[in-house]
């Protein structure tokens, strides 16, 4: 029995062999339509999602299974003070499998060393998000046609954000000649841990800048995030620095016609509607992405024989 607490759980091998199934589910969807007739998923989230939560719940729909959970602490019994520990352990009893979110980092990974299931973390406070991960690389791959040679701009706040900190790691740690663009404000640039212990040593080129129109003419992805409110102590930082970046009409034709835009949503401000048309604008599809890597993800896990 396996779980996933980080991209960096799975080889480059078992990530080429998982979004490579995905790019098959994607392509034949009733092939896989009923692979998971026997099998329930269990959602536990302890912070809202929208993304996330349902992208899981359709996937194992898709695949022919049933879903049960629930999508907030306050209603789930931790409310009554019971640990995760003993949560999984009661969720065991009722699922096959379970995607866990939870605001305080390594919850999950606890939840996993008590638990008869796989567990899958589905975002643990500003920590990992190793499926969001997932789905960006497989919406590169479908993109770009490669996850190596390639220049990727990351926008906005770069310190409290887990899917870029998981991005980062798993394009640096598994695949080769991969540069970056740290585009943020001072206050929110990337953590050190991730400059040091990541990218200097593994002696990744990357710049860091203020100004994103600097930075787009030499991209092949661009990574939008927002700014998270939830992650802030104060509302003046966050009101200071929630509309630094908006990337527009206008920034987009200093871009290459063939960079891609995308954002892990919810999108506020950072990103003006009228790029919507764009056809480079690609975060709609990497919702899509997402359901497909996560139908992948579950069949791995839970070792479900392939069909023909």
């Amino acid at each position: 029995m396996r779980h996933l607490m980080s991209p960096l759980d799975l080889s480059k091998e078992e990530l080429d062999d998982l979004l490579t199934l995905a790019s098959d589910i994607e392509k034949n969807p009733k092939k896989y339509a009923h692979v998971c007739d026997d099998k329930r998923l269990a959602t536990c989230f302890y912070e809202p999602s929208t993304r996330t939560r349902l992208s899981f719940e359709a996937a194992m729909m898709n695949l022919g299974g049933k879903v049960l959970g629930f999508s907030s602490a306050d209603s789930s019994s931790a409310s009554k003070g019971e640990s995760v520990a003993d949560t999984i352990r009661v969720v065991s009893c009722y699922a096959d499998i379970c995607a866990m979110r939870h605001p305080k980092e390594g919850a999950p990974l606890v939840a996993s060393m008590a638990s008869s299931i796989p567990v899958i973390n589905a975002g643990d406070g500003g920590h990992q998000h190793p499926t969001q991960t997932l789905t960006d690389l497989l919406t590169i791959r479908s993109l770009k046609g490669r996850l190596d040679n390639l220049t990727i701009g990351l926008c906005g706040d770069l310190k409290f954000g887990r899917t870029v900190h998981s991005l980062i790691e798993a394009l640096v740690l598994r695949y080769s000649n991969v540069k970056f663009v740290l585009i943020s404000p001072e206050e929110l640039r990337i953590p050190s841990y991730i400059r040091e212990d990541v990218l200097k040593k593994n002696n990744i080129e990357f710049q860091e800048v203020e100004r994103l129109e600097d930075a787009l003419p030499d991209l092949d992805i661009l990574y939008m995030t927002r700014v998270q409110k939830e992650r802030f102590f104060n509302e003046e930082d966050y009101v200071r620095m929630k509309d630094f970046y908006i990337l527009d009409k206008q920034k987009m034709e200093l871009a290459k016609k063939d960079m891609y835009v995308l954002h892990p949503l919810p999108r506020v401000n950072e990103i003006s509607t009228e790029v919507d048309a764009d056809p480079r604008a690609a975060y709609f599809k990497q919702v899509q992405y997402g359901v497909y890597v996560r139908m992948a993800l579950i069949l791995t896990l839970l070792e479900v024989k392939l069909p023909c």
